[in-house]
């Protein structure tokens, strides 16, 4: 079995794998980059099925952040045999990122989330890089603040 699915987090879109992608890739994997409309977890989790119904044979789906969520719905498709959660939510039934993000340890740094828009979230981009991309480099970060795909609100409950 050599089929990954990679499925992306909140707030920014499937380009956010491309160095995973491309070392998995040279290591002879075939990698398929999900593009979830981050509209509500349903809509995700669909296009995620979407995405697997497409591969030969057994795949391994990769979550981070956000993606965690839509992994664990799409999880018992019947080609997955396996789901690697990256700093990603791993909810239990019952659970939801929203549950999972209401009562923050203490200590934890502010949340950059800003008011909802229209039914989005998006994160403040003065504070995206400390919250998100801590570990990337500051233009990099830069981009993706500027860059950001609002979260429907929905995906929070899902």
């Amino acid at each position: 079995m050599n089929n990954i699915v990679l499925v992306h987090g909140a707030f920014v879109d499937g380009g956010h794998w491309e160095e995973v992608y491309k070392i998995l890739k040279r290591d002879g994997y075939s990698v398929s980059v999900v593009q979830n409309p981050t509209i509500s977890l349903e809509d995700d989790v669909a296009v995620t099925r979407r995405v697997l119904a497409t591969q030969k044979g057994p795949a391994i789906l990769v979550g981070h952040s956000y993606g965690g969520a839509v992994i664990t719905e799409a999880g018992n498709d019947p080609k997955v045999t396996a789901l690697v959660y990256i700093a990603a939510f791993a909810p239990d039934r019952g659970e939801s990122v929203a549950t999972l993000t209401k009562d923050p340890p203490p200590g934890a740094s502010e949340s950059p989330l800003l008011p909802p828009q229209d039914g989005f979230l998006s994160l403040d981009k003065a504070k995206f890089a400390a919250a998100y991309a801590a570990d990337v480099d500051s233009e990099k970060a830069a981009f993706w603040a500027d860059s950001q795909v609002p979260w429907g609100v929905a995906c929070l409950s899902g």
